[in-house]
Parts: structure tokens; C-alpha cells; sequence
């Protein structure tokens, strides 16, 4: 799927997030979106998944050179330390739950165990740390299968194994994709073809 923001900008009362930002992101191809804090990294990655509603502009997703509108959930997955798992499931029922709205591309077994986390498959959120959060977090998205991958800062939270984990789910479940990473940690998105930076980019009355 590609994505087209026109003059899109996002504020708050009457203060500006960002501004008339232009950017056209190709399937296929990997971004990094950077930027000092406060920019609008994350709102930027969540205005393009549609879980906030911009201010001004137009976006425009096309898949297989069609326009879409109603079915555009459906093709992306999105990794964040500030979204809510389901706590009171298991992380087996959560996968279960999460594939009743986008088919996974492994069995629940395969993505756990590559996640390192075969042992806590029957072991309720609740009781998870910060990291085997993020490692479910970023498993749901990874394996999702979606034409899009929006990942925010995707190594909070874990340790050395982790980022391991997550340098292997980059090499091993992106391509063809269009990954957007949203993050100041070079390690983080290394591997993207494009880098933009929202603090020096076509920012008006910011």
C-alpha cells in the first residue's frame, strides 16, 4: 500500500503539532521518521494508522492502484509502547484475539516461540514485564499480514535478547512491506531506506 499525505498538520487548541507535511511513502520501502521531542513523532505515526484525526490536509492510501477508505485497518499493524494490551488473557488468547481482525503469518506457537516467549504462552499480561510486553507488542505486528508495519520506538523496554529479537523480526518479516519508523535511536531504524526528520521539515507556526 502507498500513503500520501497532502498539507496534512495536526494542532491542539491553537497550537500546532506540525504543519503542511508532504511525504509519500511507498510500498516496499522503509522511512524512519525523526525529530526532537515534541515534533510529533508518534501523533505523526498514529494520524497515519487513523487512530488520530489531523487537524488539516488530506491522506490518501491506495493499494493495488485503488483508493481505499473502509478497509484500511485492515492492512496495517502497528507496534507502540503506549498502546494497552488485553491483560487479563493470555498471551495465547491475545494472538487468538488479534487474528480474528488480521490474519497472523505463523502459527500462535512459531510467533511466541520466536519471540521468546513459548514459556509464558498460557501465562496471563498481567503478570508480564515491560519487556515480554513489548516482545508480544511487536510479535502481533510482525507477524500480522498486513501490506503496512508502523513501528514507534520498538525497542522500549527491552534487553540485549530483546533487541536481538527485534533486529531478526526486521530482517525476517518486512520485505515487500511499508515500514515507518518512528524513532531517534539509530539502532532502531538503521535499516530504512529514508530518513525525515520532523523538526526540519516544511514546519509553519509550529
Amino acid at each position: 500500500m502507498n500513503i500520501t499525505l497532502s498539507n496534512i498538520g495536526k494542532r491542539y487548541n491553537h497550537d500546532w503539532i506540525f504543519k503542511n507535511v508532504n511525504i509519500n511513502f511507498e510500498q516496499g520501502k522503509s522511512y524512519a521518521i525523526t525529530g526532537s521531542n515534541g515534533s510529533g513523532k508518534s501523533t505523526l505515526l498514529q494520524v497515519i494508522a487513523g487512530a488520530t484525526v489531523y487537524s488539516q490536509g488530506q491522506i490518501e492510501y491506495q493499494l493495488n492502484n485503488k483508493i481505499i477508505i473502509d478497509t484500511v485497518y485492515q492492512n496495517i499493524a502497528i507496534a507502540a509502547p503506549y498502546l494497552d494490551l488485553i491483560e487479563e488473557m493470555t498471551a495465547t488468547e491475545f494472538l487468538k484475539f488479534h487474528q480474528s481482525f488480521k490474519p497472523l503469518t505463523k502459527s500462535i506457537p512459531e510467533i511466541l516461540e520466536t519471540v521468546g516467549l513459548t514459556k509464558a504462552a498460557n501465562k496471563q499480561i498481567r503478570y508480564f514485564s515491560s519487556g515480554m510486553k513489548q516482545r508480544l507488542k511487536l510479535a502481533q505486528a510482525f507477524f500480522s499480514n498486513t501490506s503496512v508495519l508502523l513501528l514507534d520506538e520498538p525497542t522500549t523496554n527491552l534487553d540485549d535478547d530483546g533487541i536481538a529479537i527485534y533486529k531478526n523480526l526486521w530482517l525476517s518479516n518486512t520485505q515487500s512491506r511499508l515500514i515507518i519508523v518512528s524513532s531517534n535511536d539509530k539502532a532502531e531504524y538503521k535499516n530504512c531506506d529514508t530518513v525525515i526528520s520532523l523538526s526540519d521539515y516544511k514546519v509553519k507556526d509550529f
